[in-house]
């Protein structure tokens, strides 16, 4: 279960991104903000996810979307990451899982009868005063970025 609900206020958070950069919530307000969780940099999911997110950042910005990427892998791996694929938005690392936690999206998994705490892939929406619009638990890659720019274009 969630630990957060939309119309609820979104936790804050500041973390260090790809690039040398920082990436809060509170620098973020007056935007839309499109947060999505996933599990890792350079995986078959999370790259598909991540370039469709890519391809799509025209269109998110005119609907005064900020889209932000969000896993437990470190700045050097966004890095390595975001280089590898040609990624124009920011990617936050969460290496500590502080922020994966309060979000409610480190979770534990099941694979092959193994148990596991990883990342469950969700995306949020929250509006330009920092309040969760929608979200999108266990995410199924084919057709969301398309879904989430439509909630986006219906908040601008």
């Amino acid at each position: 279960m969630m630990p957060i609900a939309p119309g609820e206020p979104a936790p804050d958070f500041t973390l260090p991104g790809a690039g040398g950069e920082t990436v809060s919530l509170a620098g973020l307000r007056g935007h839309t903000i499109v947060l999505y969780f996933y599990p890792k940099d350079d995986t078959s999911g999370c790259t598909l996810e991540a370039q469709g997110f890519n391809a799509a950042q025209d269109a998110f910005a005119a609907a005064d979307a900020r889209v932000i990427g969000v896993s437990p892998d470190s700045v050097k791996s966004h890095d390595k990451f975001r280089a590898k694929y040609g990624l124009t938005f920011p990617l936050a690392s969460d290496e500590a899982k502080s922020m994966l936690e309060a979000y409610g999206v480190w979770v534990e998994k099941s694979m092959y009868g193994r148990k596991y705490m990883g990342v469950e892939r969700t995306t949020l929406l929250i509006d330009r005063e920092g309040t969760i619009a929608r979200i999108w638990p266990k995410v199924k890659v084919p057709g969301h970025v398309e879904e989430v720019l439509e909630a986006a274009k219906a908040l601008a």
